[in-house]
């Protein structure tokens, strides 16, 4: 290991020395607009979920985790005012979603069952499934820390147009799942795999959501780049009066995918 990480350094280190020797290895791989200006174009397929941070001790485990496979597409507007330094204003269409299964216990919940809505505590496996299309508006500094690779963070502002939350519950493997209906030692009310109940909290969801954009770049050729990104949310997805879920869900979506540089 650790020869592999010293052979890693000194790829790096001899990636920048020649980079400062050969200016025009720069030339090659910077900005391809006048003035250090120009224009990316990105596509690519995103990956995640919604999440507490941490998880709650409510959430004891989780069995499964399937993302339903999303796209991003978009562009940035950048300028470069030196060799390693710029900005960029950047506007990404997206759509998002997931699918979580976990056991859970004394989960607050507010449920719909046999037509009949109740609320308290429920033990047993929750599974929701998330879905959000929308747009972001990042404002990114970039640094480029070699000809090739390009860093960039900054903060978004997303707004969905489409949301939907929503999930069942029932018992799990060991056959438990029950509501205590309004507190701890209310009526127990069980709810199993036959006969689950169900939740819809997607008109209790926010329209906008903020946070942080990470991209990494890497140029494949002058013009064509491959990237990985990630928007962090640092805001609850749900409205902040919002009781039946009592902690903060934030959007954690990654991206890869290619970029062409105009």
């Amino acid at each position: 290991m650790k020869r592999i990480f010293l052979s890693l350094l000194a790829v790096f280190g001899l990636t920048i020395t020649q980079a400062q020797e050969q200016p025009n290895t720069w030339e090659k791989w910077g900005p391809t607009g006048e003035n250090g200006s120009g224009v990316i174009v990105r596509a690519g397929y995103t990956i995640g979920g919604t999440s507490p941070i941490p998880l709650p001790n409510e959430i004891r485990s989780i069995n499964e985790f399937s993302p339903k496979g999303g796209a991003t597409v978009g562009m940035d507007v950048y300028k470069m005012f030196s060799r390693r330094w710029g900005v960029a204003l950047a506007c990404r269409f997206f759509y998002e979603g997931f699918h979580t299964g976990a056991d859970v216990k004394n989960y607050k919940i507010s449920l719909t069952m046999e037509g009949n809505t109740m609320a308290g505590y429920f033990t047993g496996t929750n599974a929701t499934n998330t879905e959000m299309w929308g747009v972001t508006l990042p404002i990114l500094v970039t640094c480029r820390i070699s000809p090739r690779w390009n860093i960039s963070v900054g903060p978004y502002l997303s707004h969905y147009f489409k949301k939907t939350f929503e999930g069942e519950v029932y018992d799990n493997k060991n056959g438990v799942g029950y509501l205590r209906v309004g507190d701890f030692t209310g009526e127990k009310v069980e709810i199993t795999r036959q006969s689950p109940a169900t939740y819809d909290f997607k008109d209790n969801m926010l329209p906008w959501n903020g946070g942080l954009e990470f991209v990494f770049d890497w140029k494949a050729m002058k013009h064509m780049n491959v990237f990985a990104s990630l928007d962090w949310g640092l805001s609850n997805i749900l409205e902040k009066d919002f009781e039946t879920v009592p902690f903060k869900m934030y959007p954690i979506y990654a991206t890869f995918g290619a970029a062409y540089r105009y």
